[in-house]
C-alpha cells in the first residue's frame, strides 16, 4: 500500500475515533466500509493495531482502550487536537491536503493563500534543535542599515500570520524572537546547549497574542465591543485562547481578554476599524483613538 493511501487512512482513524470520542473496532468497521477508500472491506484486527503504532509514531496522537466499557477506542491525548499543537496542525494540514489532492479536477477554482515554509532555514534551526547545537544567525531587522550577528540557544519556533519565527536564548539568559524570513545566514555550531528544564513554549506565549513577549508588561483585562458581524468571527477565531463572551445584544457583543496588550495586538485591533471599540483599559482605547487619529491626518493631507 502506498504512503498517500495509508496517510489517509490514518487521517480518517484518527478523525473518526476523535468525534465518536469512544467506539469499539466493530463501530469503527461499520463506518469505514462505507467509505470509498474500504473498497468494502473491514479493518483486520492486525491492520487496525498497526495503523494505531503508525499513528503514534508519525503524530505523537495514542489511541486508547477502555477495556472495562465494551473495549472502546479513544484518543489518549485528545487535548493535542484542541489547541495549538504540532499534532493539530500536522492532522488538519494533512487533511486538507488530502482533500486537495482528491479534488485535482478543480484546481483552478480551488485559491490558496502562499505560506512560506521556512525552507532551509527552518531545516537547521529543526536539525540545532534536535541536536542541541547552538546557532549563529545574522539578522538585519526591518528599518535597520546594517545585519548584527547573534549566538543563541534555539529553544522553539512558531507560526504566526503565515511566518516562522525562532525563539532564541542568549548566554544572558534573555531571550528574543526572529523572523526566518529576515535571517540571512545560519551556522550550526559546534557547542552544545541545555535547555532549561522549567521551559515551556506554549506557557512563554500565554499571554501574548502573538511571537512579542514583553517581560517588562503585565497581562491586564481587556473588553471589546464588537458590532456588525465582527462578534462572529471572534466567535469562531477568537483573538486570544482567554477570550470569553460576557454580553450580547441586537446592536453588539462584548468579549473579554486577560493578556499583554503588545504592539501585534493593537496592531490587529486597529485593523478592525469602525467594528471594534475598546472599553477597556482606557489608556489602550486611547492609544487605539490616537492611531487612528493620525491614520485620518494622513488623509487630510
Amino acid at each position: 500500500m502506498t504512503t498517500p493511501v495509508l496517510f489517509k487512512e490514518y487521517i480518517w482513524l484518527v478523525n473518526t475515533i476523535y468525534k465518536a470520542k469512544a467506539i469499539s473496532l466493530s463501530e469503527i468497521n461499520e463506518k469505514w466500509v462505507d467509505t470509498d477508500m474500504s473498497g468494502g472491506v473491514e479493518f483486520s484486527r492486525t491492520t487496525f493495531h498497526r495503523h494505531r503504532i503508525a499513528i503514534e509514531e508519525m503524530f505523537g496522537i495514542y489511541i486508547d482502550c477502555d477495556r472495562r466499557n465494551g473495549f472502546k477506542y479513544f484518543i489518549g491525548n485528545a487535548h493535542v487536537l484542541q489547541e495549538e499543537s504540532v499534532q493539530n496542525w500536522m492532522l488538519s494540514t494533512l487533511s486538507v491536503s488530502s482533500l486537495l489532492g482528491e479534488s485535482m479536477t478543480l484546481h483552478d477554482r480551488i485559491l490558496l493563500e502562499n505560506i512560506p515554509s521556512g525552507g532551509e532555514k527552518l531545516k537547521q534551526v529543526i536539525k540545532a534543535m534536535k541536536e542541541s547545537r547552538q546557532l549563529s544567525i545574522t539578522y538585519r531587522r526591518y528599518g535597520a542599515e546594517e545585519s548584527r550577528t547573534f549566538d543563541l540557544d534555539p529553544y522553539c519556533i512558531k507560526l504566526f500570520v503565515r511566518r516562522w519565527y525562532l525563539l532564541g536564548r542568549f548566554s544572558d539568559k534573555g531571550m528574543a524572537t526572529f523572523s526566518l524570513d529576515r535571517i540571512e545566514k545560519i551556522v550550526i555550531k559546534d557547542e552544545k546547549f541545555k535547555i532549561d528544564e522549567e521551559f515551556d513554549a506554549a506557557s512563554y506565549f500565554d499571554e501574548s497574542f502573538g511571537v512579542m513577549v514583553d517581560e517588562r508588561m503585565k497581562p491586564e483585562k481587556v473588553v471589546i465591543r464588537a458590532y456588525g458581524y465582527e462578534p462572529y468571527y471572534l466567535r469562531d477565531l477568537p483573538l486570544h485562547h482567554s477570550q470569553r463572551e460576557i454580553k450580547s445584544t441586537e446592536e453588539y457583543s462584548d468579549f473579554e481578554l486577560h493578556l499583554k496588550p503588545t504592539s501585534d495586538f493593537k496592531a490587529k485591533l486597529l485593523s478592525r476599524g469602525e467594528w471594534i471599540e475598546i472599553l477597556e483599559p482606557k489608556s489602550l482605547a486611547e492609544e487605539i483613538v490616537e492611531w487612528h487619529q493620525k491614520a485620518i491626518n494622513r488623509y487630510k493631507k
